[in-house]
């Protein structure tokens, strides 16, 4: 069952990735381009915020019953000294968790927003600062100690 879900977590990242840098592209035309904020940028940061929450779920599983992470909380100052450990218990947790909040945020304050240039800036703001935050919270391959797979083997 893990290697399931951490296989739909592998694949859920290609699809945050897709609709982020969607988002990111959409908001910075329309700081660009001086264009209205339409229902397909709105559209854009709702994916990208449905694709997070589904993998902060996926993530919440796995963090609970994964050996990996059961072995860390046991005994943190161990943990805290292996790289692999401290990656996946504390960093690729906390930089997730902050990505998340940072478009729930961005979007939160978008609807508030009565001016399309303000909506696009505020949309390029939190959604690129998730982005980048989400690139740095993958396991890319060849990441000592850390890297996975791009993709899953079922």
């Amino acid at each position: 069952m893990q290697e399931t879900l951490l296989g739909i977590h592998s694949i859920v990242r290609w699809l945050i990735l897709l609709f982020g840098i969607w988002a990111v592209i959409r908001a910075l035309m329309g700081v660009s381009g001086k264009k209205p904020y339409t229902s397909a940028d709105t559209k854009a940061g709702l994916f990208f915020m449905i694709f997070l929450d589904i993998q902060f779920l996926l993530g919440l599983i796995l963090f609970f019953i994964s050996p990996l992470i059961k072995a860390s909380l046991a005994d943190m100052g161990a943990a805290m000294k292996n790289a692999g450990l401290r990656f996946f218990t504390v960093e690729h947790t906390l930089m997730a968790l902050i990505a998340i909040a940072l478009v729930h945020i961005g979007r939160s304050k978008i609807k508030k927003l009565s001016n399309d240039g303000k909506k696009h800036k505020t949309a390029l703001i939190f959604f690129l600062l998730a982005l980048v935050l989400i690139l740095a919270a993958i396991p890319w391959p060849g990441r000592e100690a850390i890297g996975r797979a791009l993709f899953p083997s079922f």
